[in-house]
């Protein structure tokens, strides 16, 4: 895939690819009252990708933790990925959840990936044709993964990182959160931010649920080019907004790019930071 997002016309004109595989990757519980509509519809032929059981470590203390290699690879064949599969990543919030799954098979080894601008609702206000959730009948493929961890940061990184400055930290939630004057959702964390990082919160990438053009999103990483960084680690609550943050920025930014996984959940929890 030449670029990590498509829009819905681009979908509507190559669903019929015989090598194209369209996940779903909503999240289960409710994130937003405007989505209760969306979760009984899906694109035709649309496989669910559940990032928060299948496609996560569940032996983890911290949420949506990267699955090893053997699960994703387990788990992708029985989406009947092959690895000729061209990929394409919805979710019903717009831009969500979908630059995790996206991000995911990058770091897999997987680069025919993208994320659809806009998601199911942009489908929909399209005129695009839905039909009820239902489980696709699909043979088992040959996904083969091959992991890059240098994508994957961890808390020994983050905490040696503050001093050696090998990355730049850009943390994906709200200022307020970032700054503290907000609590944290999390009950018995409290809210702030890891010394050195800089914020750019999700929300101001995204413009009526699709990522921003390239000419909106160059002024909001604009504070990364004074940085004049070697790499950037993205970060936000527990490792899902900051993809979004990361997916903008692979617009406009070229340089190394990764995830620090347990973010602000696992930072907070092991130092110390709790009500």
């Amino acid at each position: 895939m030449e670029t990590p997002i498509v829009s819905v016309e681009w979908l509507h004109l190559n669903i019929n690819d015989p090598d194209l595989i369209i996940l779903d990757a909503s999240l289960p519980s409710k994130v937003n009252d405007e989505i209760d509509n969306l979760g009984q519809i899906q694109i035709k032929n649309a496989r669910y990708f559940n990032l928060k059981e299948n496609f996560s470590d569940q032996t983890s203390v911290f949420p949506s933790t990267f699955p090893d290699k053997k699960q994703f690879e387990t788990e992708s064949r029985k989406l009947g990925i092959n690895n000729k599969s061209k990929i394409i990543i919805y979710d019903n919030m717009g831009i969500y959840s979908s630059p995790r799954a996206w991000w995911m098979y990058k770091v897999m080894g997987h680069h025919n990936v993208a994320v659809l601008n806009g998601g199911l609702p942009e489908w929909i206000a399209k005129g695009y044709k839905t039909v009820p959730i239902q489980k696709p009948d699909t043979e088992k493929g040959n996904f083969t993964a091959s992991i890059d961890r240098s994508q994957i940061k961890n808390y020994p990184y983050i905490k040696k990182n503050i001093e050696l400055k090998q990355s730049l930290l850009i943390d994906a939630r709200s200022s307020e959160r970032y700054n503290g004057i907000a609590p944290d959702p999390r009950k018995g964390l409290k809210s702030g931010h890891i010394p050195n990082s800089i914020n750019i919160p999700y929300t101001s990438v995204l413009k009526n649920g699709k990522i921003r053009n390239q000419r909106e999103l160059i002024p909001i990483f604009e504070k990364i080019k004074h940085e004049n960084p070697k790499a950037l680690t993205f970060t936000c609550g527990s490792g899902i907004t900051a993809c979004i943050v990361l997916l903008a920025s692979e617009l406009v930014v070229n340089t190394k790019k990764s995830v620090y996984d347990g973010s602000w959940t696992e930072w907070a929890t092991l130092e110390g930071l709790v009500n």
